[in-house]
């Protein structure tokens, strides 16, 4: 479900708070259009060189100038990640919590010749990509070496995501739990025991 937020950096936003906002808005956007209990997981990635953002190239010119930027240094990547549990509606009192986290990873490209960064552009790829590139696509032939999550890279931090999944869901169930033992919880009475 696309969240259709805007998505412009912010005057002085360093890319690691660009994507945490990010991820937050989206996941706030998509809340308020899902009813019931759910878990929401949005997610923004982003391209930093030198704390400068590289979002997705505006056309093959914007594409060609990343990928220059990027030839044979390192970069990093992060992307803010931000789960939502929504309680169900029967949960009177109850809010949607939200938990938000940004992974960074380091990314080393090869030396990029014009010839390379031509082919590269050629086949489309780079094109609603942060940075210009897809490791998971043909751009995985532009990278020398990986520090880190690998799937970060991709958009989604796997492992982290899952961590972030698993504490929503306790909560779930912990608040679950607390709603059905404060309806099963015995009614006080007197009796020979007190």
């Amino acid at each position: 479900m696309p969240a259709d937020i805007d998505e412009s950096v912010r005057q002085g936003e360093v890319p690691a708070a660009y994507v945490a906002r990010l991820s937050r808005e989206k996941a706030a956007a998509i809340v308020e259009r899902v009813g019931g209990e759910a878990i929401v997981i949005a997610a923004d990635t982003t391209v930093d060189v030198d704390g400068q953002i590289l979002e997705k190239p505006v056309d093959a010119t914007d594409a060609r100038r990343m990928l220059e930027l990027l030839s044979g240094r390192t970069h990093l990547v992060h992307t803010g990640v931000t789960v939502a549990w929504l309680p169900s509606t029967t949960n009177p009192g109850s809010t949607t919590a939200f938990e938000t986290l940004v992974v960074e990873t380091g990314v080393q490209f090869v030396d990029l010749t014009p010839q390379l960064v031509d082919w590269y552009v050629g086949t489309g790829e780079p094109f609603g990509k942060a940075g210009g590139y897809a490791i998971q696509g043909a751009g995985g032939a532009l990278v020398r070496q990986v520090h880190g999550s690998v799937t970060n890279v991709i958009g989604l931090p796997l492992a982290e995501t899952l961590e972030l999944v698993a504490s929503a869901m306790a909560l779930s169930d912990s608040a679950t739990a607390t709603q059905h033992s404060k309806r099963s919880r015995p009614t006080p009475t007197t009796g020979p025991w007190g």
